[in-house]
């Protein structure tokens, strides 16, 4: 069987949960039995040597070193069992069981832990269902070998299962993981003009997912260095807040080899598990529009007190949509541009893009962004992309330490229409990339110029740059005469307020003139205050904002058809319409 057929096979054992359990309920079932019996046959050509070890009287502070050395891997399992030695004894199975899963390394334990894996086995036991569940996971039909399975083809297995959990449910797959493909022209983005560094001899590459679900984005990251620098060594670290997807890229990288102390439980927002840690690289696809209520407190906090000492100085969107505080947190993750520097590929919706006027958090995240020429290129992804969405979405890649010909501007490339059609849609996913299609892509990026007008373009920072000023214009008398205070002030009519955004390229008074005022010519601009507490940037009268509207760059304008035209066209419908009626006898 190929990856494909075992994660059917897997996901049938769903038949056998049917009558005794709710939908919702069979990935908390079924995704820790995957997980057991992947660590189950890892384990077992070295099962003997561990008991053999384990029997010894060793120094407790040996044990676990040499009981990891028996067993060839990180981890191990002391029980006698094997998972098919289970089926031997039906009628003990639960209590025997429970002692298999007890007996593993305290890093398995705590992936079992967050499974919540002693409940699982009561309320098969419960229903009677035990013993067919773990039979149908020993069934000789699928091998989740690693001669078998490899560890890259074991993550699509539990990603697609993932998957069609959520789908059964009405959850929210896109949570948990993304595409391989789209991860794939991610990492290549980040690789991509990266060689001298990673081409180093023996050189320590260190990644991170601070939203890492199942770690998917990271194996992929970590075996295109493994084909760019075989002599490499890629240090993943990773941040899940779901327990489930956190056990199992826990799982997923004690199999690889990996430090499991750096994948880590918890609310990336609110509780930064990775203090000081910085990355060359980072690569993540952040939840979209979903709300920071959870994490509000711990947020605003450091907002407030350590301000650009900490993860978001730069401002706090909306409550309802996070991610802008999750592209900040990743900044502040980047090795410093004295040490290397560091790149970030991160997916988004199209929200970060434009939503929020100047001064809003929004806008102020992205003045920072651009002013710090941290933004190099932006990718516009097809729709029907992602396997729970088909909205718009962006891969943003944003480097400190930009090549000279990179600096101070921006490359929006339009991959909108460079897709290739599924044979069979994935949840949303209809749309996917080939190959051929990611060289493509890649190649535009690296080109780095309007060779396409459709396809590529490169605009300096400041040209996303606006300054927003407030015009007015006066209250008149009945005599038309502008009434003033007793300072002599003019009273502006609240009726006739408006605001005008002006170009940061352009000069304001010279936009006014051209603009406003041959149509208001008693207008003015009144002066912006900076509130208490705000850092926000004043310039000419106005506040600086910055928005990227991406669609209307590469907006494309159909002429519409001529009226004889369309009204030819309605005219042979009806005609058609009342031959048809004429034939029915109507």
């Amino acid at each position: 069987m190929n990856h494909s057929e075992i994660s059917s096979f897997i996901w049938g054992t769903a038949d056998l949960l049917r009558s005794s359990f709710k939908q919702h309920e069979y990935g908390d079932i079924i995704l820790p039995f995957t997980v057991m019996r992947r660590l189950d046959v890892v384990l077992e050509p070295t099962k003997q040597a561990v008991l053999d070890t384990a029997a010894k009287q060793l120094p407790d502070a040996l044990r676990d070193t040499m009981l990891k050395r028996a067993a060839g891997v990180d981890f191990y399992n002391t029980s006698e069992f094997t998972m098919n030695d289970l089926l031997n004894d039906p009628d003990a199975i639960r209590e025997n069981l429970t002692k298999y899963v007890t007996c593993f390394s305290p890093e398995i334990a705590d992936i079992f832990d967050k499974f919540k894996i002693f409940d699982r086995i009561k309320d098969l036991a419960d229903n009677d269902l035990l013993f067919l569940v773990v039979e149908r996971f020993c069934d000789p039909r699928i091998d989740l070998s690693p001669a078998s399975i490899s560890n890259a083809d074991m993550g699509d297995i539990y990603e697609e299962l993932i998957r069609r959990f959520s789908e059964v449910s009405n959850e929210t797959a896109g949570e948990h993981f993304s595409p391989r493909d789209g991860l794939r022209l991610a990492a290549e983005l980040l690789v991509t003009g990266e060689m001298d560094d990673l081409t180093q001899p023996s050189r320590i590459v260190k990644v991170c997912d601070p939203c890492a679900g199942t770690g998917g984005a990271l194996t992929v990251f970590a075996d295109r260095v493994a084909q760019i620098n075989p002599q490499a060594t890629v240090v993943t670290y990773a941040q899940e807040i779901n327990a489930q997807s956190y056990a199992i890229c826990k799982s997923d990288t004690i199999l690889k080899g990996g430090n499991v102390a750096n994948v880590h439980l918890g609310d990336t927002l609110a509780d930064d598990q990775m203090p000081g840690e910085t990355f060359g690289y980072q690569i993540s696809n952040p939840p979209y529009g979903v709300d920071w209520k959870k994490s509000q407190a711990a947020v605003r906090k450091e907002h407030d007190e350590l301000g650009f000492a900490g993860r978001f100085g730069a401002g706090l969107p909306r409550i309802s949509d996070g991610q802008l505080l999750f592209v900040q947190h990743m900044v502040a993750k980047m090795r410093p541009a004295d040490q290397g520097g560091g790149r970030v590929a991160v997916f988004l919706n199209g929200s970060p893009l434009f939503t929020g006027q100047a001064g809003s958090g929004e806008s102020e995240v992205r003045r920072y962004l651009l002013q710090h020429d941290l933004v190099d290129a932006i990718v516009a992804m097809p729709n029907d992309f992602f396997f729970n969405t088909g909205i718009a979405t962006y891969i943003w890649v944003l480097d400190n330490t930009k090549e000279e010909r990179r600096k101070g501007k921006v490359q929006l490339i339009n991959a909108n229409g460079i897709y290739s059609k599924m044979r069979k849609s994935l949840g949303s996913k209809r749309n996917e990339f080939t190959d051929d299609q990611i060289e493509q892509i890649v190649g535009m990026y690296q080109a780095f110029e309007d060779a396409d007008p459709k396809l590529s373009k490169v605009f300096d920072k400041d040209e996303f740059g606006y300054i927003t000023v407030d015009v007015r214009r006066p209250t008149l008398d009945e005599e038309g005469n502008p009434l003033t205070t007793a300072r002599g002030k003019l009273i502006a009519d609240k009726d006739k307020n408006d605001t005008e955004n002006i170009p940061l390229t352009e000069d304001v008074n010279e936009y006014m003139a051209r603009e406003v005022l041959p149509y208001a010519p008693d207008a003015w601009i009144e002066p912006r205050k900076q509130k208490k507490g705000q850092l926000l940037e004043l310039r000419d009268g106005g506040v600086v904002g910055y928005e990227i509207p991406f669609t209307r760059y590469f907006y494309e304008y159909t002429p519409l058809r001529p009226s004889q035209e369309i009204l030819a066209e309605i005219r042979d419908l009806e005609a058609d319409i009342a031959q048809k009626l004429e034939k029915a006898g109507l």
